[in-house]
């Protein structure tokens, strides 16, 4: 009885991982899609494209899967997608940033409100939260990549403004209108990046204590978990043992 309970756990781990992994690739998929589509098919010539190849490839997706999220931008009937940014309140004040990609914007409002609504929050105006954030490209590559000598002195080299490197890894940080050339400079140099991505920075990261966390966690799941939802930014610190 052991081994089979062991055995149905894994399963349904697994489960939860394929899930969790399909999902990511449905929300790259779209993003790839967009950006062919509000440029040019050509990874070459179309730098947003590029960027979101370059994540595709680093979660693994398929091959075919990217050929296909590009085809579809050129397809007959395709859906149009609109690139929405909404700023909220979460539980205790924390600051959110939601970028969506939708093709309804009366689902996606809706929804959003609710989710904020229902967990102790609320949607703000524009500039409400953004203001207090600062918009940057982030390069991350995996700390095997380079010594962090050899990674500092490429990413001053390519035009960035920063690089933080640490047992996670080595964090490019640089303008985000310079996001193309700095990723583009550090590919030639080390390979595809883990990720290559505009961000929200927050000026500064508030902590979150314990009797809010789990509310803070449960909007964050929600939100993340929508389909419209692209991107969630915050300026929260989570406690350190908080486990949720």
């Amino acid at each position: 009885m052991a081994g089979h309970s062991k055995f149905k756990n894994i399963m349904h781990r697994k489960g939860r991982q394929d899930a969790q992994k399909a999902k990511i690739f449905t929300k790259i998929a779209k993003e790839i899609t967009v950006a062919a589509k509000l440029g040019v098919p050509d990874v070459a010539m179309n730098p947003r494209l590029r960027l979101a190849v370059t994540n595709a490839r680093a979660q693994s997706m398929p091959k075919d899967r990217i050929e296909r999220a590009i085809a579809q931008a050129s397809a007959a009937g395709g859906e149009d997608y609109k690139s929405v940014r909404y700023e909220g309140f979460g539980p205790g004040g924390f600051g959110l940033i939601v970028e969506t990609l939708t093709d309804n914007l009366n689902r996606t409002a809706g929804n959003l409100r609710s989710y904020f609504s229902k967990n102790g929050g609320n949607l703000g105006t524009t500039n409400s939260v953004t203001s207090g954030f600062d918009q940057v490209g982030e390069v991350r590559y995996p700390l095997a990549a380079a010594s962090e000598d050899d990674m500092l002195e490429a990413a001053i080299e390519a035009g960035a403004d920063d690089c933080i490197s640490d047992e996670d890894g080595h964090l490019i940080l640089c303008g985000f209108g310079a996001l193309n050339e700095v990723s583009a400079a550090l590919g030639e140099r080390f390979g595809d990046a883990e990720s290559a991505n505009v961000t929200w920075r927050p000026h500064v990261n508030v902590p979150v204590d314990m009797a809010t966390a789990p509310t803070l966690m449960k909007l964050l799941e929600i939100l993340e978990d929508d389909d419209d939802v692209q991107n969630v930014f915050g300026n929260y610190e989570m406690p350190d043992d908080f486990e949720g």
